[in-house]
Formats: C-alpha cells, structure tokens, sequence
C-alpha cells in the first residue's frame, strides 16, 4: 500500500518547510530497484497525469521535457539537473518553476525496499508560493500509485524474454491514456481467448457423450 500525503505534523523526508512527499514499498531489494530509478525518463513517464511531447538529454545529467500536466492543468517545459543521492536515490534540480526539487530516497524497507519521492517547493519566499498555489503539482499522489504497480510488475514479469525490452521501448514511451487503451485491449483478448476455450470445451462434451 502507497503512503500518500503524510500528515502535516509529520517531518518531510528533506530539509524543507514546504512539502509534499509519498512512499511507495516493493518487494524488490534495494538494488533492483535503484537500478529501476534510476531510468529518470521511464520514472517520470510513469506518472499518469504528465503527457510528454518531447524528452531530451541535453548533457551527462541534464534533461529538458515538455509536457501538459493534466492534473493542474498546465502545459510547459522543464530544465532539470540529476544529481546523486541521498543514498541509492537522488535529486533531481529544476531550473525554474515553482518546484526547486524532487528527491527519491531509497531505502531497505520490511522484506524489500521503500521509495519516498518528495517534491521540495522551498524556492521562492512563502508570498510568492501563496500567489502561485494553483501551479502546485496535483499527481503526486497518482504517480506514487502508478510507480507500485510498475515495480510490482518488473517483479512479476521480468523473467519473460522481451518483456523488459516491450515495457522500456513500447510500454514506458506511450501516453497514459494509449497504455490504458493497451490495457483494456489486452483485457478484451483475454476474455475472448476464455470464451472460445468455454466454447471448445462444450463442443468437446457434447462430441463425447454422442
């Protein structure tokens, strides 16, 4: 289960007096999955409510996006450095914007690993934070989720040759709404393969009992 929104008494993983944070377990060791994260593109692309039309890495460890983020909504581009650590995790450095940073902490946690993605919005004086709430990101929450169900899925299904070719080179560059399309698409086929073998296996009884 995703820890989604500590309350306000609660201490941010960071150093910030303004936060937002979220912690997500897996089963994975702590190894696995910093190897995971630290594919900076197919974490952000993970979060449902940002829809990419351009990613680029402009140097070792800088990156320019543009995107709509559709849980504000809001469409514009993102300049941000990568920056080691805490720990296995690291830090990811925005240019501008309301947001200074996003840190992913990584951590043993139970009998595997805890991710903890905190957004810091201790850049600008607390007035100007005030006037700009309506940019504050709305998706955390949904990212957390939607960053447990892709880990658990790297866990379940790794094993499969080409699955993690599919998830990286396929699954990871759709939009949201394509991979829930995907989805329901798989779903149907399922249920279709299950009405056909339902079929076979009445034609079969009634062939035995003649």
């Amino acid at each position: 289960m995703v820890n989604i929104s500590p309350a306000a008494s609660e201490k941010p993983p960071v150093a910030s007096s303004d936060a937002a944070w979220v912690a997500i377990p897996s089963s994975l060791p702590v190894s696995r999955l910093a190897e995971l994260c630290r594919d900076v593109e197919a974490i952000f692309r993970v979060n449902p409510y940002w829809y990419f039309e351009n990613w680029a890495q402009t140097g070792p460890a800088t990156y320019h996006a543009e995107l709509e983020n559709q849980s504000i909504p809001q469409r514009g581009a993102i300049d941000f450095e990568v920056v080691p650590g805490p720990g296995e995790g690291y830090t990811v450095n925005y240019r501008h914007g309301i947001k200074k940073r996003t840190v992913f902490l990584i951590e043993p946690f139970e009998q595997g690993s805890r991710l903890t993605v905190t957004d810091d919005y201790e850049r600008l004086p607390e007035p100007d934070r005030s006037v700009r709430i309506q940019e504050v990101d709305k998706s955390l929450s949904a990212w957390g989720e939607a960053l447990r169900r892709y880990f658990m899925r790297h866990r379940r299904w790794s094993w499969l040759p080409g699955w993690r070719w599919y998830m990286r080179r396929v699954w990871v560059p759709m939009k949201p709404s394509s991979r829930r399309i995907v989805w329901l698409i798989y779903l149907i086929s399922v249920a279709e393969f299950l009405f056909f073998l339902f079929v076979l296996l009445i034609y079969v009884i009634e062939q035995s009992t003649q």
